[in-house]
């Protein structure tokens, strides 16, 4: 966050998801990528912008913690990252790794991109559909 203009940036909120087709370490890891990728090719925010991370992953997945792979990415070791087991419900979407960040962002929260990525796209269809 730039220290000039601080009273043009807000605290918002960031929702993603994406799923794998199987519980590996490769599988996780690419989604995640592209998961952050979609994230930050769409968005203007940095990890300095971010106050914390939270990953969430349905309980069929355990091969890797998503936080140790967002955390080899460039400057994201600074980042607070948590994650979670998502509360399953019967149903509910399989093979599925979310995300919610808080960081400072100088535009509204209706400008935001929400990246819902793969099978996960039918989560929120009104924010998979939306590109910047």
């Amino acid at each position: 966050m730039s220290q000039g203009d601080r009273g043009d940036w807000r605290l918002r909120a960031i929702r993603g998801a994406t799923t794998v087709p199987e519980n590996s370490i490769a599988a996780m890891t690419d989604a995640v990528k592209e998961l952050l990728d979609a994230l930050e090719a769409n968005n203007p925010i940095t990890p300095d912008d971010m106050v914390s991370v939270t990953f969430s992953v349905t309980s069929d997945l355990n091969a890797i913690f998503p936080a140790a792979i967002a955390r080899q990415r460039p400057c994201w070791d600074t980042v607070p990252l948590l994650d979670v087991q998502h509360m399953h419900v019967a149903g509910s979407l399989p093979m599925c790794i979310r995300f919610l960040i808080h960081g400072y962002m100088a535009i509204p929260q209706a400008e935001i991109y929400h990246p819902y990525l793969r099978g996960a796209s039918g989560l929120r269809p009104d924010w998979a559909s939306v590109t910047a």
